[in-house]
């Protein structure tokens, strides 16, 4: 592995905001997406360096060039009743890998979250990306087979929450007048009919 003498990460402040989207878009590319980001320089400003941050970015930087990135927030395990570092992207340029960047970039990670008392890093990668899953597994990641990814997006997020109303008009509705005390919970036969 070949390593360049001026590498160098560092925490990302308010001003690398155009650096950290350009990075963004770069990632949408490489990940055959380009034209799913909608985030702007404004809304990452705020969300990255506003009154509640909601992640914290790392820049890689070959000389004073950037190279790539890593986008990290804290999840909370309540086995563990510990925070986990949850590492949303890491990216070095396609032309910059094979030098140790991405490894660096999970190392410092890892530095980061040991010493926040974290007890566990994780993060999600495409199925297709052999080289990204070869190379997880070769620093001693697992994969987590049992568990399946959900998500909603915000229009799904907008359904759910309207829902919440017409849950709870639902429910005055039962408690106004409640089911036979004959049907059993979670079952479609009456008592009795067994």
């Amino acid at each position: 592995m070949k390593t360049i003498e001026n590498f160098q990460i560092r925490p990302a402040h308010v001003e690398d905001v155009p650096v950290i989207l350009q990075l963004i878009r770069d990632l949408a590319t490489y990940e055959r997406a380009p034209n799913d980001v909608t985030a702007t320089e404004e809304q990452l400003v705020d969300v990255l360096f506003g009154e509640r941050p909601a992640a914290e970015v790392l820049l890689a930087f070959e000389g004073q060039s950037p190279v790539g990135f890593a986008v990290f927030f804290y999840n909370f395990s309540t086995w563990l009743g510990r925070p986990g570092l949850y590492l949303e992207d890491l990216f070095v340029k396609p032309e910059k890998r094979g030098k140790g960047y991405g490894r660096a970039l999970l190392i410092e990670l890892a530095k980061i979250a040991r010493d926040r008392g974290c007890g566990r890093m994780e993060w999600a990668v495409l199925d297709w990306n052999e080289p990204a899953i070869k190379f997880y597994r070769a620093l001693g990641a697992k994969p987590m087979h049992e568990w399946t990814v959900f998500r909603l997006t915000r229009d799904e997020i907008a359904r759910l929450a309207d829902a919440a109303d017409t849950a709870a008009t639902t429910e005055q509705r039962e408690h106004e007048h409640p089911p036979s005390p004959r049907l059993r919970r979670g079952s479609s036969r009456f008592a009795g009919e067994e």
